[in-house]
């Protein structure tokens, strides 16, 4: 493989919608009460020879394939040489973003709301604490896929138009952000976001990895115009909360832009975190105000000396803090030289994974559930009624989905560029999947990127589906683990080819 000059283009967007909106990644009903930082999408444009890649982070919670489908329609025919199937589009998994009409490949016929309406006695129905017929001051999911569109089409294009010469150092940081939010009991059992201050606690199911993989792009006049960085943990300190917000990453990049200037760029992408969050579960910190979470309650919890709550503001400020610091720091204490010309290869590969998939006796319970849980219930039902059912509801989905496919068609993305290696999915993945994949890969270093060009849910390991609850249940992702661990072996075989 022979080295390439390297190209660069930035490009920023405000991806903000100028009504309220409703905050997705809750099971409880949220609108947004006010905007604590815009929300953005950034995209970092590299052309290489005869190749190319538009990697873009939008504050999102996830991609959906309808979304990244109708971005690439529009980049269709474009007479820029913008190959749009060369485009990668990822979330850094904010839960105070939009909710937007969302869907997979395969446009499931059937959700969690129309499953639960199809079991209502006919004395009940399904209401909605607000909906933009009662306020049309709300944003409607429709309103707002049409406006990200438009954006995220706008960035990659502007990305695109902008690349001019320039290098990259890669380099790499520390800081301690994610960790694991599975706990695991005596009974074998495990619970996400577990109390740990109890007799039958044994230990939080996985690891953490505080390393960020870094990317310094310079112009040609060796000015840094932008830094990636790869974190293993999802943005979410203030996810139960009512505004809008980018989460830490809005907090790293103000701090950033403090220090390098307002036209420096920042590219967050998430690595594989699926069992992560910035909440350390030893040392529980009460927050500030009620979160709404049953998952989260906490009775009488003891006091402790720690890190202010992650989630509350104060929590996301010390979080953005500690990123920031790190990412200033690794640049004043030296780089490496940059590199103008590397090789580079971008490889789209669409693999199939086994559907996770039920059985007839889990279905015939999931029904059982639901009808005594709706007898006993009095009134009528909404939007917590479903979470609270969801793991039901999601037996009965994949039932239906099952009876039609039983592959899950997984569109994964492997560059490289030099001694660096990019392998995206879009899962939320099991932090013990992206170890394995960076200890193995014979890359200099490599950047995992997941919640990447879809939604695919979680994708947990065998030790989690064993233990059960939410982030292991068939209703939390598409895929367990006998795809995770062949995602694992064809990324890893993609990667050593590349680098053969």
């Amino acid at each position: 493989m022979d080295k390439q000059k390297l190209k660069f283009g930035w490009a920023e967007v405000n991806i903000t919608p100028d009504k309220k909106i409703k905050l997705a990644g809750q099971f409880a009903e949220r609108i947004s009460q006010y905007v604590e930082k815009p929300l953005t999408a950034t995209a970092m444009a590299v052309e290489a020879g005869d190749d190319q890649m538009v990697m873009v982070s939008a504050d999102l919670v996830g991609i959906g394939h309808n979304l990244l489908m109708a971005v690439r329609e529009n980049l269709k025919g474009n007479d820029l040489n913008l190959d749009p199937e060369k485009v990668i589009i990822s979330a850094i998994h904010t839960h105070t973003g939009p909710v937007y009409i969302q869907q997979n490949q395969y446009k499931s016929r059937s959700t969690f709301r129309s499953l639960l309406e199809s079991e209502l006695p006919k004395d009940k129905k399904y209401v909605e604490a607000v909906t933009p017929a009662q306020d049309d001051q709300v944003a409607t999911p429709q309103e707002v896929l049409d406006f990200l569109v438009d954006r995220l089409t706008e960035v990659i294009l502007t990305a695109w138009k902008n690349c001019a010469v320039g290098a990259y150092s890669n380099a790499f940081g520390r800081a301690v952000v994610g960790m694991c939010r599975r706990a695991t009991y005596s009974d074998g059992s495990a619970q996400m976001w577990g109390d740990t201050n109890t007799a039958v606690f044994e230990a939080l199911e996985g690891g953490n990895d505080s390393g960020i993989e870094l990317l310094y792009i310079f112009n040609e006049a060796n000015k840094l115009t932008g830094i990636v960085a790869n974190l293993a943990c999802p943005a979410q300190c203030v996810q139960h909360r009512l505004f809008v917000s980018p989460d830490f990453w809005g907090e790293v990049k103000v701090l950033l832009r403090k220090r390098f200037g307002e036209d420096l760029f920042l590219l967050p992408l998430c690595s594989a975190a699926g069992d992560q969050c910035p909440v350390d579960l030893i040392r529980w910190v009460e927050p500030e105000s009620d979160i709404n979470d049953p998952n989260c309650k906490r009775n009488n919890p003891p006091k402790r000396k720690a890190d202010p709550s992650m989630f509350d503001l104060a929590g996301m400020r010390k979080t953005g803090k500690r990123i920031a610091n790190e990412l200033i720091d690794v640049f004043e204490e030296g780089l490496d030289t940059p590199v103008s010309e590397a090789e580079f290869c971008h490889r789209v590969q669409l693999m199939s994974l086994p559907l996770r998939r039920t059985t007839l006796a889990e279905v015939a319970q999931a029904r059982k559930a639901i009808r005594e849980y709706l007898q006993n219930k009095e009134g009528d039902v909404d939007f917590n009624d479903a979470a609270n059912l969801q793991v039901h509801l999601g037996i009965l989905r994949r039932f239906e989905f099952q009876e039609q496919r039983d592959i899950w068609d997984t569109e994964v993305h492997i560059i490289r560029m030099g001694t660096v290696a990019f392998a995206t999915n879009p899962f939320e993945l099991f932090l013990d999947y992206g170890n394995q994949i960076k200890a193995r890969s014979n890359a200099e270093q490599t950047f995992l990127v997941q919640l990447a060009n879809g939604v695919s849910g979680y994708l947990p390991t065998k030790k989690a589906e064993e233990g059960g609850h939410y982030s292991a249940f068939i209703s939390s992702g598409n895929v367990g683990h006998v795809g995770g661990e062949q995602l694992v072996r064809q990324t890893l075989t993609e990667i050593r080819d590349m680098f053969a």
